[in-house]
């Protein structure tokens, strides 16, 4: 028996279940404006369709430009500081979300919010890179990510409820402060190292470091961030992510409107619908980040599963409106496959980059996708009010999917 098979369990239960409740908290207070959104925000606050959409799609905008500060700050500090700081802070900004009465201050809180989550997503890959070996790093990159469809699973359910129990407002008013009192059980619960912590023994700590170690043979050395940046698997995974991002995000910001409008149904209604994609999501995700560490060939398990994404899209516009229920099948299987592969996408940058650039560089692959994010949300938004039907706005999220499979497909694979 290996040293990481001796050690999976220790690290499995100690560290996944901290790493997918911070994630899920994260999600929960970025997803949850679809959902006022869909209840009479817009209508409180006077907001037109237009700006509704921008104001969606502004946490990406923050969200963009301090992903590499924050990952920087992750390599270079602490994820465990960084982390507690952000969870107290994002809480607060999803709290006061409930509180505004402009359109200024909504603006404000959601840009501020992007920014004080922009950190979370490298780096929990970053800590993650630094707990779990090659062999294991698609399933823990999964069971990270899962936190996304997950939480927008029963946020969707929760949600609905609260917001006709007693209103939009008081939606994000109690779903903002977990992630404050959750801060306190991180602090206390995590460390950056394995080197830090005590239960492991010393010649565990050096056997698990050796193997750490011996992955970073095959890799071609870089000297800095500037030399990683520059590489062509770095611009075109980049790219990927963006466009990637602008389905994923077109998709989950605007799934409630569009199910809305297409079904004719109610709120809660609107909540249970909006669920099903994000179960098949799980699924899918489980099963390929499994094959993906059994096989290790990353690349097998993202362009693919985009490419089916796509078709989904496409078939989705060809069928209309009219064919509701086949429509939202497709759209559940377009979910699926644009989650899946994130395993495997994220497993396979430490793979082919040495460790002292590829923290920073997941940092910079993340924030292309949060611009493709900030795009996906507002566009699709933008496309649906001015057609008023969700024809178009497939068209747009399967042409940007299309460009993803095709960048995707030619990223050089890593040296076995």
């Amino acid at each position: 028996m290996n040293i990481t098979q001796k050690l999976a369990p220790s690290r499995w239960w100690r560290l996944m279940p901290i790493i997918f409740i911070t994630y899920s908290l994260a999600y929960l207070d970025r997803a949850n404006y679809g959902f006022a959104a869909a209840a009479g925000i817009n209508d409180d606050l006077g907001i037109t369709k237009g700006t509704s959409s921008l104001i969606g799609a502004l946490f990406f905008l923050g969200y963009f430009f301090f992903q590499v500060p924050g990952s920087i700050y992750a390599v270079r500090k602490s994820v465990r500081k960084l982390i507690f700081v952000c969870l107290i802070l994002w809480g607060m900004c999803a709290a006061l979300t409930g509180m505004v009465s402009n359109i200024p201050s909504l603006m404000a809180i959601r840009f501020v919010l992007g920014i004080v989550e922009a950190a979370v997503m490298p780096s929990m890959l970053i800590y993650i890179s630094t707990w779990f070996t090659k062999a294991e790093r698609s399933k823990a990159n999964t069971f990270l990510i899962l936190g996304n469809p997950v939480t927008v699973l029963w946020m969707s359910i929760v949600s609905a409820h609260l917001i006709d129990l007693y209103g939009w407002r008081e939606m994000f008013v109690i779903e903002g402060l977990p992630a404050v009192l959750w801060a306190v059980i991180w602090w206390i619960l995590v460390r950056d190292k394995p080197s830090e912590v005590k239960w492991l023994t010393d010649a565990e700590k050096a056997e698990f470091q050796a193997v750490m170690n011996k992955e970073q043979q095959n890799i071609k050395p870089m000297r800095n961030y500037g030399e990683a940046f520059r590489s062509g698997n770095v611009i075109k995974l980049c790219a990927v992510h963006a466009l990637w991002s602008i389905g994923v995000y077109g998709f989950m910001m605007w799934m409630p409107s569009i199910i809305k409008a297409s079904g004719n149904v109610d709120i809660v209604s609107v909540g249970w619908l909006a669920a099903i994609p994000y179960f098949v999501a799980i699924a899918m995700m489980l099963i390929v980040s499994f094959y993906s560490d059994k096989l290790q060939n990353r690349k097998l398990f993202v362009w693919p599963l985009l490419l089916i994404a796509t078709i989904a899209f496409f078939t989705a516009y060809l069928l209309g409106a009219e064919h509701f229920w086949i429509c939202f099948i497709l759209l559940s299987i377009a979910a699926g496959c644009m989650y899946a592969p994130y395993g495997p996408f994220f497993a396979l940058i430490p793979e082919l980059l040495p460790s002292n650039v590829s923290g920073v560089s997941i940092g910079l692959i993340n924030s292309f996708g949060a611009l493709g994010a900030f795009i996906g949300a507002w566009l699709v938004g933008v496309i649906n009010a001015a057609t008023g039907s969700a024809g178009a706005s497939y068209i747009f999220m399967g042409a940007a999917l299309v460009l993803s499979v095709v960048l995707m497909a030619n990223v050089k694979a890593p040296k076995k």
